[in-house]
């Protein structure tokens, strides 16, 4: 449940992580059939993470690259999208039930609540699309000679994601959320 905010907006996010790294993975690609297409294979493991936060139904966005997907981290990404909200704006933050997304480990900032999805239910969180079209379009088949090359990649897929209006709101205007949001008057 979610407490009440007198004379605050309340608006509702979604958040997810994706680790991208060495360890490479293959994509969709038109080849003549029967034959395998060529692709890079990379054996390393060196990976970070984009944690990214959006709002459904809108173009509105927040992701930081952080090393790793633990509470400390997330603490971070917290206290980082809790300043880009506006004067008089409280976010529910719909996300998983990740170990490090357990509310005694974090620190919430007062002007965000977070609110878990149900157990094994990725389908529901708008995110993984995002992560979908990401990997599809822009990091299948590569290799990362360091770590600073994975940044680079996860910074540079992000930008021209949010460089394409419109295409957040496509990805994440999943019927059911607009839904709810269309009932409630938020």
């Amino acid at each position: 449940m979610v407490a009440a905010h007198p004379g605050k907006r309340i608006q509702v996010w979604c958040e997810d992580e994706a680790r991208e790294g060495q360890k490479g993975r293959t994509g969709h690609r038109w080849f003549t059939r029967g034959e395998r297409p060529p692709g890079r294979c990379d054996k390393r493991f060196l990976s970070t993470y984009l944690f990214a936060a959006v709002r459904p139904g809108s173009d509105d966005a927040f992701a930081l690259v952080l090393p790793a997907a633990k509470a400390v981290t997330m603490d971070l990404f917290l206290a980082c999208f809790a300043e880009t909200l506006p004067a008089g704006v409280h976010a529910v933050l719909l996300l998983d039930q990740a170990g490090w997304h357990g509310k005694a480990a974090l620190h919430v900032p007062e002007n965000v609540t977070l609110l878990p999805l149900p157990p094994y239910s990725p389908e529901l969180n708008p995110v993984e699309r995002v992560w979908l079209y990401l990997r599809e379009r822009f990091l299948s088949f590569r290799l990362y000679q360091d770590e600073q090359a994975i940044v680079d990649a996860l910074c540079t897929a992000w930008n021209a994601l949010r460089g394409e209006t419109g295409r957040l709101t496509t990805l994440t205007s999943y019927s059911w959320i607009m839904h709810a949001l269309n009932q409630v008057s938020i």
